[in-house]
Formats: structure tokens, C-alpha cells, sequence
């Protein structure tokens, strides 16, 4: 696999990659500023209507440049039913000053609490829940990007309230203080996490004169502490940053609307041509941060979980100006190919490694890296030196003649077919990630930039290889077994860790790998599509899917697309088989077998994947999925070998000793993960009919055995139903073509037979009995946060009681994120929200916090009695505004194919079938009143209600500093009050064993239930 990346820290609200291609383009020529354009033309100093785009995009755009050089890139789309804008300054938490490090990712957490003309503190927040949006931001190393979306009948006063963030922000005393423990509680969330934390030590390692070498994040100590001791008002250089470096100049704006191109150039214009250029150069850093001294050094590093990985790196030239000719994407395709003569399937082929990805990495302009990282298998880590020289070995392959020209030509085929065929992103999605591409490109190329490769230069492939020696290496390996070695200590994170200098010895080695013959480059791509025809629309083309076969042993639905005509198709394939999940060690087998089989297939699975052809082999509570996507002209001889390889699967005992110790690090690496996670996991271990849980897989590892794997897989194979789902380009017979390929390779490998009906239920969820209010408490030890999660349970699904539960979690989301995040500063992670699950569905709110879970419980619950008085001052006019919010959320249209199969797949695999629920549960929407809410709050959320279910779960850290440390608990009495009120749940088999299961809800359509043409 390669990868391009860029390191970025984020303020995340909970809410919520020979023969010439034929190219499709559409350009125009570029215009200059006249006296008969739009009368907004007297502030913009260049437009550009010369954007190429793909034929398949049906928007209009237009490029601008302000009188204060602002660069804008307006977005036309008459069709779209969300709006949404971006904005990306061009410097980041680089350019922090050296004595208050995280002062830019602070500032980015400061814009959004209040501005001179909007000083109310949610009040963007607040105006974009009200109207369908969201927002978010993200501090990168060399950029900050800040973007929202919003019904687009509400953009212009959206973009009102977001330039306000560059024009006059209050950065209020009250709010500096409170906002500075959201961004310490962000960093205290990352503190245990490996990606960060080896990320840091990178930059740590680095020279210390360079910015790379800076703590990014921030913290209280760099953002209160430090600042104090040196005398610096932390508000006041919160003030000089931004008076400094947001500057109209270094700023690019991307705005994508329902209105004509002039109508959104007269926005942009009006809400941001005043924005001041302060003629700022955007920084930018020539000299690389690993000089020689950080060269030809090796570090071994402990982890938090238990991994194992090597991480090699080059210090490698800027190549953002090569974008029309990716030499580092030809090298990167080639070193992270996983096909036969790869250098991972050397690797695997020895036991060492199981993944490898590799490619460019830019984290700041004027310089970059190139990466190889590979994990390791147990005996690779003992072969860490063996491993590098293999890389070499493959470089040195490549060196050996002249890069070849029909592997660009076949990586720029792929490239044009990705741009011609891109998926349709949601606005706000589409629109933050193109903004940055502002500062990057010419204006004509901000769309296409890395598709189009029309140049060919060999001579940058070569320069680059040779840069690629061991004199230039860096190496990070990672595994625990360094615990007793590793005496240095990252500041930030506290990584232990050790450096040394490699050897003379082993440069040499190294610089004397020669080739291996193994190691070859790959066939050409016999999977890249060359006809992207439609198939013509079925005569009797249905709105929803339908049943075309349904038999004892399989039901097919299907669907043709006649919606966004694209040709690509995707099948899913769910095969229910109860062995599957019917005790731990069977759960345990079947996930192995997924697992081996993947990894079997994917030296020819990985050509096709290249070629937009992916198929995944997953297994669930149920038994088997197994799904193909992707461009549809060759997806039969796809799913032929596919079923082929896996009906005459065969185990290699090698391979499955390294997934088995791979699923049992997983296993107990669970213990490691965020405290949320842990709230989340164990309330569906509570409320769910049947799980097996960590503990319980972890013991049944212990008789995984090769015997019993191949013993497993032909009576897991042999007993089984079908719900297949064929959605796309493909019409009937070739549906029934591509299903009769997998039932027909099924019976002719087992005597397969049919399920009973019984066989087939779904699992139910438990019923919490009137006025239950139950806790179950665990402990963690790895992080510092400390988690709550509360769930208020609200009976089965049906028409009225799904929209009102929707509207409630709608109305209370802003009032929570403001109240029990921003204002009482209670965590960085705050979430309230829908679950539902099972059919069942209730109201839950979560929050992770350096406090005692006690004492964010007690605060939940008075957020959650505040809420009465709330919704009974809530005008009628806001309560119409959220409804119209929700309403348009609902009605969105997918923007997918993938995203329309995901809601249809859900309708069959909850075996409710209710393809058009979005529009009968909408109409039901807009009969509810105020006062039907007040009554489901009185009803199901209020404190003394008889009819309330309530279920808690705190997740108390015992890490060094956590909350359920040393009594260090922040229990007040009104906490200890609460939580003494509440039913502990000590025993969860009890717990469950004396509950009653909810029912299921029943089929919307009058269907034949799956397995009823079973005999009994």
C-alpha cells in the first residue's frame, strides 16, 4: 500500500486517498476583471473560469482573487441540499512561538467562542444546529483549516457569523481560560495513543533548532504554567497571533451553494473582501529537520499496546511543484505493491511482515520524507536488519534500469479513470479538503491536480532513488520487548524510548545489498476497466430494491441504479450461519478463517484493487459478509476466483501461528483503548441479548489450533442461508448471473442445507423495567480521562417514536456540547445522541473527563433537568427551525452509490424492509408539536419519572493521576448523593438473566419471513 499524509490536530465535535487513457475535461479560459462583470468586480482583482473538471461533474465553478489577495473558489450546485464553506489560513502550530508551544491549535479552539459581532459564545454553534450544520476545524503543522455546512437557505447567515472569525474575534478572558482546559483535555486524550506519541518522538529526535522539532498540541503546562513563570499573558499573545499571521494574503475561502456563481462571488466578496492583508509571506522551511546528526541513527521505542513495527525514513525534497508528474507516487506504487514479486510478499513469504506501506509525506512546505513502515511478526522483529536490507534490495532493483514508462502510463490511466469516475463528497467534506489545494496549485488545476499526470519525467524518479541510501536512513522500530533498554523519555508523552548510531558495519552492509531475484516488478493490470458502458435500464425498473429469487437457501435482492449512472456495481453477500458465533471458540475460528483468507487472496486482490475492484470477507454475530464494489465490467471474473479460492481454501500453519498471536494481541490490547470506547463496548455488553465478550474470546485462544480450523471451515460452510444484495450497474440476469457464480461454487465444494426459522431471528436487546436507574463501574488503567456514559432506554422502534426521539437528541445537542463542554469545561469528548440498536433505541450522553465519573454523572443529570425549562421557552419558531433541520437531514439525498446501499443494506439486514422510511417518518415529523416533546421528556428522560430506564456506565481511571486514584476522586456530596440512589450492577450474567428481551420489530412489508420454506 502507499500513502500520502499530513499530521493534524483537531477540534472534533462529537455530532455528529501504455495505452493513452481517454480524459474527459471541461475548461474554459481564464477572464480578467471588466467593467461587465458583477458589481462586486471593483473588489476582486482576477476570476478564473478555466477549473478543469471531470465531464461527471455536473457543478459550476469559478476561481477569484480578492483586492486583498485572498484566493476564493465558488462552487454552483443547483441540486445540492446542504451548503457549506471553508477557509484554510496558510500557517500552523510550526510557527507557534517558542515559549508557548500549541498557541496556534489554541487559537484555532478560540475563533469559535465569540466575535465582536456575534459575541454570544455558541452562538455560531447554536445558529448552525438550528439549520442543519456542523462545524469543525484542524490545526495542521503549515495550516489551519476551519469549515461548516448548513441548509443552503441559511448560508449567507452562516458565512456572516464564520468570517466574523477573521475580522473581530473576542478571545474573552472567561472563554480563554475555560478553552484552555478543552485543548489540555485533548492532549491528555492522546497521551496513551501510539500514532501520537511516535509522531512526537519523531519530531523530538529531530534537530532542535527546527520548528519540527515543536510540540504542537499544546497543554496546560505550555499554554498556563510555563507562560506564568515567564511573565507572558497568554490572552495577549493569543491577540498578537492572530493580529499577525491571519492575513488575507496567506487565507484561501472555498464556498459551495445552491446560488448562480455571481450570487456566491457577491457573498464572498461581501463577507471577506474587508479581511486585512497584512503582507505576510506564508512561512516556509528549506532546511530539512533531520540533518546529518539525526541520520544513520536507529531508535527502539516502547508502546503503549502491544505492537510491533518498523519505520524507515528519508529526508526528501519538496515535490509539490512535480504534481503533473508524481515521481514519488511511482516509486511509492511500486515499494507498497503487495503482488506477486512485491517486497511484502518476499516478507510475508518469510514470516517477518504483514502489512507495508510506503510514499511521500509532506508535513510542512519546503521539505518532506519518504516512509516505509512495516509491521512485524515475532520473528521479524528479530530480523529488523534483514528487513531493511530487503528494502534496499528492492530500491537497488529499481535502479537497475531506467523507470519505465508504461508503469507511469498505467499509474496515469488509473489516476484519469479516479477523475473521471470520483465519488460525489458531501459539500462540507468536498469543500475542506479542496481549500487547502488553493494555496498549493494554479487555480486551473485545484480539482485535478494529482489525477491528471501529463508529464513524464524519469530523471526526478532517478534522483530521487538515489537519494534513497544508507547514509540518509532513519529507523524507529517498536515493540515491547525494549521495555528494559529504553532509558530516555519523551517530554510530552513520556514515550520511552532509546537512540543509537547504527554501525559502520551495517551501513556498509547495507550499501552492499545487491538485488534479489525474487523481488520483481509487477505484471501489467489486467483488471484496469476498458469499458465503462451502462448497462440499459430493466423495462420493470422498481423504485426500491426487490426479491428476485428467494429459496430455502437464498434470498436475492436487487436494485439497478437509475440514479447516478455511474459504471460501477456492488454485491453483498451475508450468509447466516449460527456455528459461526456459537460460543467463543467458534467466534474465534471464524474469525481466524476471514483473516487467513483475506491475507491468501490478496497478492490477486491487490491488482484489482488498484484498478477500483476491492472485495472484503468480514465476519459478525450472524456469520459471514462478503462484498465486491467497484467498477463493474469485471467484477464476474472477480467474484469467480474469489469463490473459487475460498471454497478450496487450504491453511498454512505458518501463516495462521501470526494471525493467531496478531487476534490475541488485539484481544488484549483492547484494555488499552480511550475510556469511551470502553463505555461504549460495555453498555452493548450489558443491554445486548448475546455477545461474547474480550475476556471470554481471550480464554477461548487457548484451543485455536490449526486441526480445529480445518475441521471448522466445511461444517461452517456446509449450513447456511443467503441474503444477497446486487446494487448498481447490473441488471437482472447479470444479477442473477453473479449470484448463481457463489451459490454454485457453495454446492459443488459442500452438501449445503438450509437453515430453520428459528435460526434466523435477530438478537433482541434487553428491557430495563419503569424507574430503573442501574450503574455498572469498571476500571481502567491505562489512560489519565476517566468516561460516562448514561443511556435512557425508549422502547422499540416504530413511525412515531423514532422522529421523536430524533427531534429531542436534535434539540439538546447544541445546549449540551455548549453547557457541558464549553461552559463547565468537563471534558474534551462530550456526545449526546441517539442509540439504536436491536430495534431499540433510547437517548444516551457521554462525556470523558479528567473528573470522577461521579461528579460528571451528577452534572449529565442536571444538564439533563434543565432541559424540561428549555424546551417549555423554547418559541415556536426554534422548535420549527429544528424540525425543518432534522426534516432536510432526513431527505438528503445519498451523494453515493456506496452511501444509498449502506441505508438499503440496513433495511435488509435488520430485517425491517423499509426503503422509503425517510419520507413517511419525515411526514410524521412535521405533525409533532412542542408540547408532544415536552411530554416524551416528562415521559422517558424526566428525573422522577416512573417510566424512565436508565442504565450507567463510568469508566474510572487508576493510571497515574486518574480521577479513582488516591482520592483523587472530585465527588462532591451532591455526586456521592446521586450515585448512592443508583442500583450497581455487580454481576452482569445476573443482571441480564433476570431482564426480559424487548420484541423485534416486525417487517414494514408484508414478506415471507427467511427460512418458512424450510420443513420444521
Amino acid at each position: 500500500m502507499h500513502f500520502l499524509t499530513r499530521t493534524i490536530l483537531c477540534r472534533t465535535v462529537f455530532t455528529r486517498q501504455r495505452i493513452k487513457a481517454t480524459i474527459y475535461l471541461s475548461a474554459s479560459s481564464i477572464s480578467i476583471v471588466s467593467a461587465k462583470m458583477p458589481t462586486s468586480g471593483c473588489n476582486i482583482t482576477k476570476r478564473f473560469e478555466n477549473i478543469i473538471k471531470s465531464s461527471e461533474d455536473k457543478r459550476n465553478y469559478r476561481g477569484l482573487e480578492l483586492n486583498n489577495r485572498m484566493r476564493v473558489l465558488l462552487v454552483s450546485d443547483p441540486t445540492t441540499e446542504r451548503s457549506a464553506a471553508a477557509l484554510d489560513v496558510n500557517v500552523g502550530h510550526l510557527s507557534d512561538p517558542d515559549h508557548i508551544p500549541g498557541l496556534a491549535h489554541f487559537c484555532e479552539h478560540m475563533l469559535f467562542l465569540g466575535t465582536e459581532k456575534y459575541p454570544d459564545e455558541n452562538d455560531y454553534s447554536k445558529f448552525l444546529s438550528q439549520h442543519g450544520g456542523h462545524s469543525n476545524a484542524a490545526t495542521y503543522p503549515d495550516h489551519t483549516n476551519y469549515y461548516f455546512d448548513v441548509l443552503p437557505e441559511h448560508l449567507k447567515g452562516a458565512l456572516d457569523r464564520f468570517s466574523q472569525f477573521f475580522l473581530c474575534p473576542l478571545f474573552t478572558e472567561s472563554a480563554t481560560d475555560r478553552e484552555l482546559n478543552a485543548v489540555h483535555s485533548e492532549h491528555e486524550k492522546n497521551l496513551s495513543m501510539d500514532s501520537w506519541r511516535l509522531d512526537q518522538l519523531e519530531r523530538h529526535t529531530a534537530d532542535s533548532t527546527h520548528a519540527y522539532h515543536k510540540f504542537g498540541t499544546g497543554s496546560k503546562k505550555t499554554l498556563e504554567e510555563i507562560p506564568k513563570e515567564k511573565g507572558f499573558n497568554v490572552r495577549e499573545e493569543l491577540l498578537k497571533f492572530h493580529s499577525h499571521w491571519y492575513s488575507s494574503n496567506i487565507m484561501s475561502l472555498a464556498i459551495l451553494g445552491k446560488e448562480s456563481l455571481d450570487e456566491l462571488e457577491a457573498m464572498a466578496v461581501e463577507m471577506f473582501a474587508k479581511v486585512e492583508d497584512k503582507n505576510i509571506d506564508a512561512p516556509i522551511w528549506k532546511e530539512h529537520p533531520f540533518k546529518d546528526d539525526q541520520l544513520q541513527t536507529i531508535i527502539h521505542v516502547v508502546p503503549i499496546k502491544d505492537n510491533r513495527s518498523i519505520n524507515i525514513i528519508f529526508p526528501c525534497p519538496d515535490l509539490a511543484d512535480h504534481y503533473k508528474s508524481s515521481p514519488s507516487g511511482y516509486i511509492s506504487n511500486l515499494i507498497g505493491h503487495e503482488g506477486p514479486g512485491s517486497l511484502l510478499s518476499a516478507l510475508k513469504e518469510r514470516g517477518w511482515s504483514n502489512s507495508l506501506v510506503a510514499g511521500y509525506k509532506s508535513t510542512m512546505r519546503g521539505t518532506a520524507f519518504f516512509g516505509v513502515t512495516l509491521d512485524l511478526t515475532e520473528e521479524g522483529l528479530d530480523h529488523t536488519n534483514d528487513i531493511i536490507k530487503m528494502v534496499f534490495q528492492y530500491f537497488n532493483m529499481l535502479k537497475q534500469t531506467e523507470p519505465h514508462l508504461w508503469l507511469h502510463e498505467e499509474q496515469r490511466d488509473i489516476a484519469a479513470m479516479n477523475f473521471r469516475f470520483k465519488d460525489k463528497e458531501s459539500p462540507m467534506s468536498y469543500i475542506s479538503n479542496v481549500v487547502h489545494n488553493l494555496h498549493q496549485f494554479p487555480m486551473e488545476d485545484i480539482l485535478c491536480n494529482y489525477y491528471l499526470l501529463t508529464e513524464w519525467k524519469p530523471e526526478m524518479i532517478t534522483q530521487l532513488l538515489d537519494d534513497f541510501t544508507p547514509e540518509n536512513i532513519r529507523v524507529a522500530i517498536v515493540a515491547k520487548k525494549f521495555e528494559s533498554e529504553a532509558t530516555e523519555k519523551e517530554p510530552w508523552y513520556g514515550t520511552n524510548y532509546k537512540k543509537m548510531t547504527i554501525s559502520d558495519e551495517q551501513i556498509k552492509d547495507w550499501k552492499n545489498a545487491g538485488v534479489l531475484e525474487e523481488l520483481q516488478l509487477p505484471k501489467k493490470n489486467d483488471f484496469i476497466p476498458k469499458n465503462f458502458d451502462l448497462y440499459p435500464l430493466d423495462k420493470d425498473i422498481t423504485e426500491f430494491p426487490e426479491i428476485i429469487k428467494d429459496t430455502p437457501i437464498s434470498r436475492v435482492w436487487f436494485k439497478q441504479d437509475d440514479n447516478f449512472l455511474l459504471p460501477r456495481a456492488i454485491t453483498m453477500f451475508d450468509f447466516a450461519i449460527p456455528l459461526a458465533y456459537m460460543d467463543p471458540l467458534n467466534c474465534a475460528l471464524t474469525h481466524m478463517f476471514t483473516q487467513l483468507f483475506r491475507d491468501h487472496l490478496n497478492q490477486y486482490a491487490y491488482a484489482a484493487d488498484l484498478a477500483g475492484l476491492k472485495f472484503d470477507l468480514i465476519n459478525n454475530k450472524y456469520g459471514l459478509i462478503l462484498s465486491v464494489s467497484g467498477f463493474s465490467e469485471k467484477q464476474h471474473i472477480f467474484l469467480e476466483k474469489i469463490m473459487d479460492q475460498l471454497t478450496n481454501f487450504k491453511i498454512d500453519p505458518k501463516r495462521f501461528d501470526i494471525f493467531k498471536d496478531n487476534y490475541v494481541r488485539a484481544l488484549k490490547n483492547f484494555k488499552t483503548e480511550q475510556p469511551y470506547q470502553h463505555a461504549i463496548y460495555y453498555l452493548a455488553v450489558l443491554m445486548t441479548e448475546h455477545t461474547w465478550t474480550k475476556h471470554e474470546l481471550l480464554a477461548a485462544t487457548d484451543q485455536l489450533t490449526v486441526d480445529q480450523l480445518e475441521a471448522f471451515i466445511p461444517q461452517m460452510l456446509s449450513k447456511m442461508h443467503i441474503e444477497s444484495f446486487l446494487y448498481g450497474n447490473v441488471n437482472r440476469q447479470k444479477a442473477m448471473d453473479l449470484v448463481d457464480i457463489v451459490e454454485g461454487k457453495l454446492k459443488e465444494s459442500s452438501n449445503m442445507s438450509p437453515l430453520l426459522p428459528r435460526q434466523l431471528l435477530l438478537n433482541r436487546e434487553l428491557k430495563l423495567e419503569d424507574g430503573c436507574d442501574y450503574l455498572y463501574e469498571v476500571q481502567n488503567e491505562v489512560h489519565k480521562l476517566s468516561c460516562v456514559v448514561l443511556y435512557y432506554q425508549c422502547g422499540v422502534q416504530t413511525k412515531e417514536s423514532n422522529v421523536t426521539l430524533e427531534l429531542f437528541t436534535q434539540v439538546i445537542q447544541e445546549p449540551c456540547f455548549n453547557i457541558l463542554r464549553t461552559q463547565e469545561q468537563l471534558g474534551y469528548i462530550v456526545f449526546s445522541g441517539l442509540r439504536r440498536t436491536s430495534g431499540v433505541q433510547g437517548v444516551q450522553v457521554l462525556v470523558q473527563s479528567d473528573k470522577h465519573p461521579a461528579y460528571v454523572h451528577q452534572r449529565i443529570e442536571t444538564f439533563l433537568v434543565g432541559m424540561k425549562k428549555y424546551l417549555e421557552e423554547m418559541s415556536e419558531e426554534e422548535f420549527n427551525k429544528h424540525k425543518e433541520a432534522l426534516a432536510a437531514r432526513r431527505l438528503e439525498k445519498p451523494k453515493q452509490l456506496s452511501t444509498q446501499m449502506i441505508y438499503y443494506w440496513a433495511e435488509i439486514s435488520t430485517q425491517q424492509y423499509h426503503f422509503d422510511r425517510a419520507n413517511a417518518e419525515v411526514a410524521h415529523l412535521r405533525t409533532l408539536t412542542k408540547q408532544d416533546l415536552i411530554d416524551f421528556y416528562s415521559k422517558m428522560i424526566e428525573f422522577n419519572s416512573v417510566e424512565r430506564h436508565k442504565l450507567g456506565v463510568h469508566v474510572v481511571s487508576t493510571a497515574e493521576g486518574g480521577a479513582g486514584v488516591n482520592g483523587t476522586a472530585q465527588n462532591d456530596d451532591r455526586a456521592a448523593e446521586h450515585q448512592s440512589g443508583n442500583q450497581q450492577i455487580l454481576d452482569v450474567t445476573a443482571f441480564k438473566s433476570s431482564h426480559g428481551m424487548h420484541p423485534l420489530v416486525q417487517p414494514y412489508i408484508n414478506i415471507t419471513r427467511k427460512g418458512n420454506k424450510c420443513k420444521l
